[in-house]
């Protein structure tokens, strides 16, 4: 072989190896957008289902702690305190319930892990072939 054949060799190796690690990205790239919109998605459903729930809850809690302080009234309780227990009650669920659900929103949730994934296996591949060439 000469050297001309060998430059030029080199010079179509190279060139496909630039046109595969394009297309290659240009995939990737693709994927990491439709993962990202999945993961968009989702996160408007959860929000959608906790407005909704809380909008539910807001009604039912209103029936539902009048009806506890009436009956812990009933049951010998001073009607002040009796709201100031179920009120506190209440207000302890609210807390545990937000704070899951915003910890079911962090973002770390959203990030696309499968493109993260096939990107660090796609780099090891192209350096391996690299290496080996």
């Amino acid at each position: 072989m000469t050297d001309h054949t060998t430059k030029e060799s080199t010079r179509s190796i190279f060139g496909d190896l630039l046109t595969h690690a394009t297309n290659l990205m240009r995939g990737e790239f693709d994927l990491a957008r439709a993962e990202m919109n999945d993961n968009l998605k989702s996160a408007g459903a959860a929000v959608g289902m906790i407005v909704g729930g809380v909008v539910i809850a807001l009604t039912a809690l209103n029936v539902l702690a009048a009806a506890t302080v009436s009956a812990l009234t009933e049951a010998g309780i001073a009607a002040g305190w009796s709201a100031m227990i179920v009120g506190v009650t209440l207000a302890i669920i609210a807390f545990v319930l937000a704070q899951k659900g915003m910890k079911d929103l962090k973002l770390s949730n959203l990030a696309p892990t499968r493109t993260a994934r096939n990107v660090r296996r796609d780099a090891a591949t192209v350096r391996e072939s690299y290496h080996e060439s």
